[in-house]
């Protein structure tokens, strides 16, 4: 009985603030995207599917979608790996210490708010004439780059940004999932005469399938919900709309041009495409060992 109302008190403080800041606001912005909605007007009224068919005829909603999509993709591929092998490679050190420098080291950029550090590169690394990144290129003999405002590298830019603040998150996940895997399989492989590839594969990773799954999902959907380097970084969406994302989108909609409900409607497109994307990564990657 006792243990029955430490568990009642411990849920309901959660349930309650999932309910009010989580539950609520996706209920009330499903309402909304029914509904001609401008907190300025005292007359909003509903429009049924209206501002969906819309989307299928807005093309800055396919652009704001394709580089979501291709951003995404590309930056939660390259940090998997990245902070996968990073994390492995710390593992090897013997000395504690030395292992806790490093995490240190590349966790420091994720101390920083992420709009704080998109001001600093976009300011100082990022500008054409006086960026740090040209100064190193026009060094060693290389042509400036437009990091910024060439549409061809703008993606690539923000890309390279969101890892390198980003990335020492999941090397502290994935390295606590390292540490946690048993001294013992990899003493048994010593012994066999495993080299450290093969200790990668076939100890290392299939063990940290259940770390590999939540770094993973969690990864996919913050990056689909990326905004702060997007609204600082990108000046009015880029050339050609370059850095136009859907959280960019929703931003402008909803606050400059004041359509709330087409913003709500665009914003659960993008809460629908998260849940399939989720929900199809787990059940491809779904785990059922233990050790």
């Amino acid at each position: 009985m006792k243990d029955r109302k430490f568990i009642m008190a411990v849920l309901i403080p959660i349930c309650v603030y999932v309910s009010i800041f989580i539950l609520l606001p996706i209920l009330g912005s499903f309402g909304i995207s029914f509904m001609q909605y401008n907190p300025l007007l005292d007359n909003n009224k509903f429009i049924g599917l209206t501002n969906f068919s819309r989307l299928l005829k807005d093309e800055l909603f396919f652009k704001a979608l394709t580089n979501t999509l291709v951003f995404v993709v590309i930056t939660v591929t390259v940090n998997l790996i990245l902070s996968l092998g990073i994390s492995y490679f710390i593992t090897t050190f013997k000395s504690n210490k030395l292992k806790s420098f490093f995490r240190a080291m590349f966790f420091l950029p994720c101390v920083a708010p992420m709009a704080a550090s998109a001001v600093v590169w976009g300011k100082s690394i990022y500008p054409t004439r006086s960026g740090l990144a040209n100064m190193i290129i026009d060094s060693i003999g290389g042509g400036k780059i437009n990091w910024l405002g060439d549409p061809d590298i703008l993606m690539i830019s923000i890309i390279v940004f969101t890892i390198w603040a980003d990335i020492g998150f999941n090397i502290i996940l994935f390295g606590a999932g390292m540490d946690g895997i048993p001294d013992t399989f990899y003493e048994a492989a010593k012994v066999d005469g495993v080299n450290e590839w093969q200790k990668f594969r076939k100890i290392t990773l299939p063990l940290l399938s259940r770390t590999f799954i939540f770094v993973s999902i969690t990864t996919l959907i913050s990056y689909f919900q990326m905004f702060a380097q997007f609204d600082i970084m990108v000046l009015k969406n880029g050339p050609q709309n370059a850095g136009l994302v859907l959280t960019s989108y929703i931003y402008k909609v909803a606050f400059e041009i004041k359509d709330m409900g087409y913003a709500s409607a665009i914003a659960m497109v993008l809460f629908v495409i998260i849940l399939i994307v989720t929900i199809i990564q787990q059940k491809l990657t779904k785990v059922d060992w233990e050790y």
